[in-house]
């Protein structure tokens, strides 16, 4: 009887041992599961240059990769750098290349260019009847604030032969860090000596003059509600609101409305120098580019060389893939530049520089990051 109470004894914890052993290996499997999940959702975030593009990437990309969840936050350039340097993001977005010395408070990174596009000028003038234009000067004299109204001996001499109105000139510009901003501003230092010594370039300046709106979405919004107004916009934010877009003059002296050919040409310009180092500004091209547009900027993937998992690595990396290759044919729809088969080469060799599996990429940085 005692032997019989035993092997009962065996086999009720051989039962117990079982079951837990079969919780242990379901709960792992749920938890590998989850794990495997988490690895394949990507954080971006920072310029909204970029936003109307990215949105159609990420769609696009998830069509053939259904594993991978993708949020990209819209929250400017700056607030995308500082997000990358603190670790919280897969991946940055920024209309301004980070210099040398930015670089050394980073992780080490790489600077991939994969879209570019015009800046807009943009305003709010009801009775004019053509598109507006303006030279580089006048330009810059409206942004320093040495230009107060729409009867400005300046504006009339770009606008020959137009009826311009009485209206004050209501100054837009961002409030937040931006490389919009950073595009505008190094376009009007590249072609004014007096901008550049007052105020200079960046993603934030101290605005001599102006309204300040977050985002290129209060930027719209300012010159929408503010009759006289002006303000630069990427060219799908003024489409989308239905803006009229300023003609800006160039070096060659034409006056060329923003598009995605004209920022195209103002790439093509500088090829020779984007060949030795990507972050070369593209503004202000030189007077044989007579097509290009000349408030144009390339934007800038920043991507880590180490990721936060090797899954992580690899998704990233088959999404920029993506969107230098097969995602370029969406660019012209949207009204971005589709990059010249020079700077795509030079993307490729960039991306090349992303290992996965978790190891650690060497820390040099080249001139071309």
């Amino acid at each position: 009887m005692k032997s019989i109470r035993s092997y009962y004894r065996a086999f009720v914890w051989l039962i117990v041992i079982s079951a837990g052993a079969t919780f242990v290996a379901c709960n792992s499997s749920k938890n590998g599961q989850g794990e495997n999940q988490q690895s394949k959702m990507l954080i971006g975030a920072g310029s909204t240059f970029i936003n109307p593009i990215m949105s159609h990437w990420i769609a696009d990309f998830h069509n053939s990769h259904p594993d991978v969840q993708i949020n990209y936050q819209s929250i400017g350039s700056g607030g995308g750098i500082q997000q990358l340097k603190q670790g919280l993001v897969d991946f940055g977005a920024s209309d301004a290349a980070l210099d040398d010395q930015q670089l050394q408070s980073m992780p080490p990174l790489v600077q991939i260019p994969e879209s570019a596009g015009p800046v807009c000028i943009t305003y709010n003038l009801p009775d004019l009847k053509e598109p507006l234009k303006l030279s580089s000067a006048t330009l810059a004299a409206i942004y320093l604030g040495e230009i107060k109204t729409w009867q400005d001996p300046r504006i009339k001499k770009d606008n020959a032969g137009v009826t311009l109105p009485k209206d004050p000139v209501v100054v837009a510009h961002r409030s937040d860090g931006s490389g919009t901003t950073n595009i505008f501003t190094t376009y009007l230092s590249a072609v004014s000596p007096a901008w550049e010594k007052k105020v200079g370039k960046g993603i934030a300046v101290s605005w001599p003059v102006g309204l300040g709106g977050k985002g290129s979405e209060g930027v719209t919004g300012v010159v929408k509600q503010t009759p006289g107004a002006i303000g630069y916009v990427e060219l799908s934010y003024a489409t989308e609101n239905k803006l009229p877009v300023a003609k800006i003059g160039n070096a060659a002296g034409e006056f060329v409305e923003p598009t995605a050919a004209g920022a195209t040409a103002a790439i093509e310009a500088f090829q020779p120098e984007l060949a030795k180092d990507v972050r070369t500004p593209v503004v202000n091209p030189p007077a044989s580019a007579k097509d290009a547009y000349p408030i144009s900027g390339l934007t800038f993937l920043l991507i880590p060389k180490q990721g936060k998992s090797p899954e992580r690595e690899q998704a990233v990396k088959d999404f920029v893939q993506y969107i230098i290759t097969d995602g370029q044919n969406v660019a012209e729809g949207l009204q971005y530049s589709k990059l010249p088969s020079g700077l795509a080469d030079q993307d490729e060799k960039l991306l090349a520089e992303l290992q996965t599996g978790g190891q650690q990429t060497s820390t040099s940085r080249s001139p071309a990051q």
